[in-house]
Parts: C-alpha cells; sequence; structure tokens
C-alpha cells in the first residue's frame, strides 16, 4: 500500500482527479442535456414547462376556473418537483404566457405579462395566471394510465415522464435551449397545418418532406407574423434539420402628399425586441447612416404593431426600406436547429421524422387510453356479474349472510357456494338494500349489455392500427377546429433573390476627384460640423501642386456619371468607387475609367433614374444644351459623347432638369444670369449648344436651377461667402452679362462656386491643400446681391478655395472652435 494511501483518515479513497472531472462533466453534461435545456419530441416540453403544466393542472388551475397568484404555482412546482431558482421557474412560466413569444399560449396570464419591448413582467406576487384552453389538451386523459410515471427529485411525489399532448406542441409552439455542446431553435408553425401534415403522414408513411412541404406545411408561421423570404431555408431544416431562414418586416409605404412618404411596419421578426429595433433606426438616422428619415414614432397599441417611419421631402422611400432591411432588425435570419429528445437521446431530426415521432405517441397514447377504458368496464362487467348472482339467489345469500360469524366467513362462503371471485363477494357484502329492488336488477342487466358491447368496441380498437389512427385524426380535427387559426406568417416566393450588389451596404458617401485625377470615397460622416472661421480638418494627402477640384454628396448604389473637358461621360456605380480613409490621396482615376490620358473629370453626377428628365450641359465659355436623359441610359465601357466643343472650350458641369426649370450661371467676375430651361430647346448627344451667358473673357463657375433652393450661395476664391435671396435675381434672356451675385474684389478675389440652397443645409468647403471644412449654413450671413460677404474660412498665405459641396445639415458636437474671437469675428462680418 502507498504511504500516502497509509496516512489518509478513515472512509477517504483516493482518486485520479482527470478521470473524476471527465466522469463529472459527462454527467453534469447528460443533466443538464436531459433534465434541462432540451425538449421531448413527443410533448415539446421541457422538464420546467412540463412540471409548470401538470402542476397547474393538480392545482386546478383549469381555462374555466378563476385565476390564482402565479408565486402559489412557482412555490409548488419547486417544492415539489423542480428543485431550481424561483426566478427560473417564473420566467419559464411567464414565456408559455406571451403571445410574441408563443404561437398558441398554453397559460392566460392575468397582470402584467412582458412586452414585445422588451419589458419585464412584474412580480410574482402581483400576476395572476391559469392554464389556457389549449393547454388543457395538453394534459387531457392524464388520468387514464396514458404516460408514465416517475418519482420526483425527493421520492415524495410522483411526476409525468411526459404529456399526453393531444396537438404537436413541439412543432407548433416551437422551442429553444442551450444545453452543453448542443443547442436547439425550433421555430413555431400554424396548428392547422401540422395536424393535417400528421393526419397525411398517419395514412401514408411514404409521404416524402417535399410532399409535406407542397400540400401541407408552408414553413414557420410566427407568432409576430412578418415575412420569410423564400423557400429553399425552409426545405433545407426540413430536410436535415439544420438550416436557417430570412424573416423582413411587413412594411406598407404610403403618401404623404408634397412629395413626401411614410412607411409603416406593422408586423415584425421573431424575437425581436421592437424598442430596440425603433432605437437602432434612430441611431442610424442619426449617425447620417440612412438619410432621408425625418421622424421615427411608435403608435403601437393593443390593436397590434405600428411603427411610422417619415421621410422627407422627394426622398425614394424604396431605397430608405432597402436600407433599413439591411442595417436594421427590421430584417433577420432566424437559424433552425432541429435538436430534440427522442427515447432520451439528444437527435437533430427532419420534419418528417418529428411528425411521425408525434403519431407513434398519439397512437400509444390512444392505445393506453384504451386499454385503460377496457380494464376498467372488465372490472365494472365483473362486479355487476357478481351482483346480478347476488340478486338472483337474494334469499339464500341473506340466510348466508346472516348465518356467517363475520365479513371474511361469509365471502369465503359466497366465493365457494356462487363461484364469485373476492372483488365479487366483497361487492356483494357492501350492496346496499335499496339496490335489491326490482328496478335496480333492471338497472344492472341494462348496464352489463352496455359494457359488453363497450369492451366488444374497445377490443376492436385495440386490434386494427386503422382504428386506432381514425381516433387520432378525429381527435385532432377537433382540436384544429376549435384552436386553429389563419397562417401569419407570409412566404414571398420569387420575390426574395438578392443580386450581389444588394449585398453591398447602402451608404451616404462623398466622393472627392482632385485636378491630378485622383479619386476616392469616404464615408460622409467622416466631415464632421466645425463654426464658421475655424482652421478645418485635415481632408486628404494631396500631391504636390494637386488640388481637389471636384466633390459629390451622394449614395453607394446610385450611378455616378463622369463628364470629361472633352465632352465625354462615362458611368459607374457609387461602391464601385475604392473607400479610403479621409486622409488618403486615393487613385488615379484613370485606373477606373476608360477615358484618354488628355482626358480629364470635370464634372460628376448622381443619376438614378432616366425617364422624363433632361441633362443641362455647360461649358467654360458660356455654351449651353439640353439632352435628354434617356440618351445616356447606355452608357459603354469606352463612353459616350456628351456634346460636341469648340476648341478652345471645354465643359463645366452638368445638372439634371425636369424640363420647366430655371437655370442660373455664373462666371468668375462674379456675374450671375436667370433663364428658364425652355429657352434652350433640346437637342442631340452630337449637338453644340447655344450661348446660356457671356463670360466676358472670364469663365463659367457656378450653375444650378431654382428649384434645389431659396438662396443663392456665393463663395470667393479667397474665403469670403454669403447668401442672398433667389428672388434678387430676376429673369432675363439666355446669353446675356447678367447681374452682380458678388463684388470680386482683390481682397475678395474671384468667384470661384456658386450653389442655389435652402439655407439650413451644411456647407463643405474644400481648399487647393486639402483642408476641409464643414458649417451650417446658418453661420452664413443673408446679404444682397451687391456686397462682397463675410469671410467663412480663415486660409493661410497661399491657399485658396478649390471646390465646395452642400449637404444635409447634421446635428453634431463642435470638434474644433473657431480660432477667432466674438470681436474678430464681429469685424469680420463689417468687412462684408
Amino acid at each position: 500500500m502507498d504511504e500516502t494511501e497509509e496516512q489518509l483518515p478513515k472512509g477517504i479513497v483516493p482518486i485520479d482527479i482527470a478521470k473524476e472531472v471527465r466522469t463529472s462533466f459527462l454527467d453534469y453534461s447528460m443533466s443538464v442535456i436531459v433534465s434541462r435545456a432540451l425538449p421531448d419530441v413527443r410533448d415539446g416540453f421541457k422538464p420546467v414547462h412540463r412540471r409548470i403544466i401538470y402542476a397547474m393542472n393538480n392545482l386546478g388551475m383549469h381555462a374555466d376556473k378563476p385565476f390564482k397568484k402565479s408565486a402559489r404555482i412557482v412555490g409548488d412546482v419547486i417544492g415539489k418537483y423542480h428543485p431550481h431558482g424561483d426566478s427560473a421557474v417564473y420566467d419559464a412560466m411567464v414565456r408559455l404566457a406571451q403571445d410574441f413569444n408563443i404561437r398558441y399560449p398554453l397559460i392566460d396570464g392575468h397582470g402584467n405579462f412582458g412586452s414585445i419591448d422588451g419589458d419585464m413582467a412584474a412580480a410574482m406576487r402581483y400576476t395572476e395566471a391559469r392554464m389556457s384552453k389549449i393547454a388543457m389538451e395538453m394534459v387531457k386523459d392524464i388520468n387514464k394510465n396514458t404516460v408514465d410515471f416517475m418519482p420526483n427529485y425527493d421520492g415524495e411525489e410522483i411526476e409525468p415522464v411526459v404529456l399526453p399532448a393531444k396537438f404537436p406542441n413541439l412543432l407548433v409552439n416551437g422551442t429553444t435551449g442551450i444545453a452543453v455542446g448542443m443547442a436547439t431553435n425550433i421555430p413555431p408553425h400554424n396548428l392547422c397545418e401540422v395536424i393535417d401534415a400528421c393526419l397525411a403522414l398517419a395514412k401514408d408513411p411514404d409521404l416524402s418532406i417535399i410532399d409535406l412541404m407542397t400540400d401541407y406545411i408552408q414553413g414557420p408561421d410566427f407568432p409576430t407574423g412578418a415575412q420569410i423570404l423564400g423557400k429553399s431555408g425552409i426545405k433545407k431544416a426540413y430536410e436535415t434539420g439544420n438550416g436557417s431562414v430570412t424573416i423582413r418586416s411587413k412594411c406598407e409605404i404610403e403618401e404623404m402628399g408634397n412629395g413626401r412618404h411614410r412607411i409603416i411596419v406593422s408586423e415584425i421578426p421573431y424575437q425581436v425586441n421592437k424598442a430596440t429595433m425603433v432605437e437602432k433606426i434612430a441611431d442610424l438616422v442619426k449617425n447620417k447612416t440612412i438619410e432621408g428619415i425625418s421622424d421615427i414614432r411608435d403608435e403601437s397599441n393593443r390593436e397590434g404593431i405600428r411603427v411610422v417611419i417619415e421621410l422627407k421631402r422627394d426622398v425614394i422611400p424604396e431605397v430608405i426600406l432597402n436600407n433599413l432591411y439591411k442595417l436594421t432588425p427590421l430584417q433577420s435570419r432566424f437559424s433552425i436547429n432541429m435538436l430534440a429528445l427522442n427515447n432520451g437521446v439528444p437527435q437533430i431530426l427532419s420534419i418528417k421524422e418529428m411528425i411521425s415521432l408525434y403519431v407513434d405517441h398519439q397512437i400509444e397514447i390512444i392505445k393506453r387510453r384504451t386499454q385503460f377504458d377496457l380494464d376498467k368496464a372488465r372490472d365494472r362487467i365483473h362486479i355487476l356479474q357478481g351482483l346480478s348472482v347476488a340478486i338472483n339467489n337474494i334469499d339464500d345469500i341473506i340466510e348466508l349472510i346472516k348465518t356467517s360469524s363475520n365479513n371474511e366467513e361469509a365471502s369465503n362462503r359466497l366465493m365457494e357456494n356462487y363461484d364469485l371471485s373476492q372483488k365479487q363477494a366483497k361487492a356483494i357484502l357492501d350492496m346496499r338494500l335499496q339496490r335489491l329492488t326490482g328496478l335496480e336488477r333492471d338497472k344492472i342487466e341494462e348496464e352489463i349489455k352496455q359494457l359488453d358491447a363497450l369492451i366488444a368496441e374497445l377490443e376492436s380498437i385495440l386490434a386494427s392500427h386503422e382504428k386506432v389512427v381514425e381516433i387520432m385524426e378525429k381527435e385532432l380535427l377537433d382540436v384544429k377546429a376549435r384552436y386553429g387559426d389563419e397562417r401569419r406568417t407570409e412566404i414571398l416566393i420569387g420575390q426574395f433573390d438578392i443580386e450581389d450588389e444588394d449585398l453591398i451596404p447602402k451608404e451616404d458617401i462623398v466622393i472627392s476627384l482632385t485636378m491630378n485625377g485622383y479619386i476616392k470615397r469616404v464615408n460622409l460622416d467622416t466631415y464632421r460640423t466645425q463654426n464658421r472661421g475655424g482652421k478645418g480638418v485635415r481632408g486628404m494627402s494631396t500631391h504636390e501642386d494637386d488640388i481637389v477640384s471636384n466633390l459629390l454628396t451622394t449614395t453607394t448604389h446610385i450611378d455616378i456619371l463622369f463628364f470629361t473637358n472633352a465632352g465625354k461621360v462615362y458611368r459607374m456605380r457609387g461602391y464601385q468607387i475604392p473607400e479610403y480613409s479621409r486622409q488618403h490621396k486615393g487613385i488615379p482615376v484613370i485606373n477606373l475609367l476608360n477615358i484618354e490620358k488628355e482626358e480629364k473629370v470635370m464634372a460628376m453626377l448622381a443619376l438614378d433614374k432616366y425617364d422624363d428628365l433632361f441633362l443641362l450641359f455647360v461649358t467654360k465659355k458660356g455654351l449651353v444644351k439640353r439632352v435628354s436623359t434617356k440618351e445616356f441610359e447606355n452608357i459603354r465601357q469606352n463612353g459616350k459623347i456628351a456634346i460636341t466643343l469648340n476648341e478652345d472650350d471645354e465643359l463645366f458641369g452638368v445638372k439634371v432638369t425636369g424640363g420647366n426649370d430655371e437655370i442660373i450661371i455664373a462666371s468668375s467676375l462674379g456675374k450671375v444670369v436667370r433663364f428658364n430651361e425652355q429657352d434652350v430647346r433640346a437637342m442631340g448627344r452630337n449637338a453644340m449648344g447655344v450661348r446660356g451667358i457671356d463670360v466676358q473673357g472670364g469663365y463659367v463657375v457656378g450653375a444650378a436651377t431654382s428649384y434645389e433652393g431659396d438662396y443663392v450661395l456665393s463663395i470667393s476664391a479667397n474665403g469670403y461667402g454669403k447668401m442672398t435671396k433667389i428672388d434678387e435675381y430676376r429673369l432675363t434672356n439666355r446669353g446675356g452679362k447678367g447681374v452682380l451675385t458678388l463684388n470680386a474684389t482683390e481682397r475678395v478675389g474671384d468667384l470661384v462656386a456658386l450653389r442655389v440652397v435652402k439655407g439650413d443645409e451644411d456647407l463643405i468647403i474644400v481648399t487647393d491643400k486639402g483642408t476641409i471644412l464643414r458649417i451650417p449654413l446658418t453661420q452664413v450671413a443673408i446679404l444682397g446681391r451687391n456686397t462682397q460677404g463675410v469671410r467663412v474660412i480663415r486660409l493661410d498665405d497661399g491657399q485658396e478655395i478649390a471646390s465646395i459641396e452642400v449637404a444635409e445639415h447634421e446635428e453634431e458636437e463642435t470638434e474644433v472652435a473657431s480660432e477667432e474671437t466674438p470681436s474678430e469675428q464681429k469685424d469680420i462680418d463689417k468687412e462684408g
């Protein structure tokens, strides 16, 4: 014997710790798997749910009885059957009462049992509960020896191993659970569909899964409704036991008038927290990940879910909705893992196997119930036959009993003289004298006849599988008639195919292009708002002598048209432009577009439709041309001719017009013309155009349409700017010199950019050194046409403004405070 063992106290045995840990962990794992986390395929219950329903049945908390405190139920379950924490039992009970979690709730709750917004249920001392009507079907005939019972944890009570379950609860209500090394996640289904499938499979066990899906079970049917995209995921899950489905909220687009729409969400995916979903949408709007939403309201009530998402004017609602589907829980995936206990063994099951095992369970229940009724009938008729013998020999039997010394002697003499059993003898001795009347004798004879017929019927049922199936069919159809309802979840066929492009997140982006032809895409959120007069943040690193020449705010899933100085046009999608950091210089645009070396991109345009619109071309020398957008719908890889140009001219920009817009064109000398676009007749792509403005030796620096806003924004090369009411610019004939919009002195500099704005947007300014500043337009002064403007950005020596862009205003905290004192800014304002 080892010396160490000799020193151990009596009764302590040394063991190998590695073996003990392995054995103990396996024991624990099996306990969790079998006794806690996984459902039985027959009744669809985990032990805690089974014990809750069984305890409520024993407490008489039936659907037609008054409510009782939840604490009473929890206490009974814990004390008799489930020795775990009260919160765990109460949480399990609460889930059975939540109609947004359970397709057919098994508990009728009274009080606060939580909400789809994630609100917790009230404490168990406040809430009350009873069994729902359909829950009564789970325990029906449980007292007829239909299921096996086992001792409870302390051996003082017994509990059912499984419930009779008169409807297929596992598929109908589904379940979820995490065990050790395995998990289950079974979706709920429609009661009518599952019952029809059960009956069909019982009649024809050779039915395939495709047959079941085609004729009976369409797919999961969630309590919250919504829509399932396609059947491929359903088919895989039903065949293999593993798969996933995409669930999409049910949304409708409504018109509000004035070019505005709203999205109404009436159903959401299963197990999605509505409040969290609304918060997620709000965060995306706040962070500018999704733009175009003006308001979000949750108008849900007892009648159902109603989340209202109001959109801004002229926003395409389908684009917003697709973004919401991609970026929020409005669309989510539900993973299916059909794992359940089959004879106590964890097994991944196909839907056919699940249905088949449930059918087998019901057949077993009917047989055991029939056998119970048969045994009871036989016992009863046996007693009645003994009573009949006693009545027919009543005088002799009375004399026999009178002459017997005690009950035991009387019983023995009855069994010996009349060939009776002990039960019959006891029944005779217990018989009351009133049973000796002639009427009672007739009743006994009639009951014997009825029992003879019943016994024959019960024996025929047990001898015929077909009759058992017929009974099961009748009972299931009765459950279907009483509790069945319409399908809630719609399955979309042929509307769920997602192209590769749809898999790319839709984002608001800024596309920048330098004079030397470097291009990149940056998320719009990268540029944060600063105060007017701030120094700005470094927007990009440009090559020496390179400056930013074009800036476009758009989205990833819209066509970007590139117009070159040579009058050609090329097309790309926004997401096809590489995304880089704010400081990155980008890549040469020649790597993306099939342009010639001498060509240079002068304008970028975002276009998402080509019907009933026009493109207005403006050249540096002031020529204009109007062309239908349909001319540019199909652009080849090597581009198309967009406008024919004179040798000394090149393209300045392009605007999208509706056919009756007013055009505003500005020259570098600070002059502006305003005319109706119909003054320019529609032409073909190869036309040269007509004069729009007399640039007087200068060049065009701005082109816009009046519908874009109420103010004209003018920015000079030296960082001065202003907004002027558009009404101050009178309509003139095209081709004139125009009216003054900014007094271009030496200190102010030439006019470098002009835009038509609403006045509540943000102004993004890019300098020729690559610095970017974003300020609200509300910080830019509104002044008359003949003024110089105020300083909007402080420039270093030798630095000038290269280009600007106007973007939707975003509410953010100031990143860099103005470096000028209030008095300095006051002096700057006076310079205007």
